[in-house]
């Protein structure tokens, strides 16, 4: 996963909307209003999650490989990682949230990665 935290997520950017992701991708394999009411386009390797209002939330894609600029972490390495790199990290329901970062996983649930809009934070705080 190349990540610009809170910007775009492997060339895809939190400005695209559902049509840009079904043009670029196609049909989804599964396509769902997910149990928090976010409209999920799953295509197995990639999840993109909206609101009703069509704004993209969160993009959540098999990460074995978080790349910030010139650093890769390794998934193995990243909850040690963020927790000697955000001080404003946080754990809910199992799962890690760097706030600096932009981004949530479940360090059980190997390798999958969340990347979340910037807005996104506060409702992870709330949870």
């Amino acid at each position: 996963m190349n990540l610009a935290p809170f910007i775009q997520v492997d060339g895809t950017a939190f400005s695209a909307s559902c049509a840009e992701i079904l043009r670029a991708r196609g049909a989804p394999v599964r396509s769902c209003r997910n149990s928090v009411g976010l409209n999920e386009l799953d295509y197995l390797n990639a999840v993109f999650r909206f609101q009703d209002c069509g704004q993209l939330e969160e993009i959540t894609l098999a990460a074995p490989v978080v790349t910030l600029g010139v650093i890769a972490v390794p998934f193995s390495s990243l909850r040690p990682f963020v927790l000697a790199h955000d001080s404003k990290a946080f754990e809910r329901a199992g799962f890690i949230i760097s706030p600096k970062f932009g981004f949530a996983f479940d360090p059980q649930c190997p390798s999958w990665v969340t990347a979340l809009a910037a807005h996104c934070i506060d409702s992870w705080r709330a949870l």
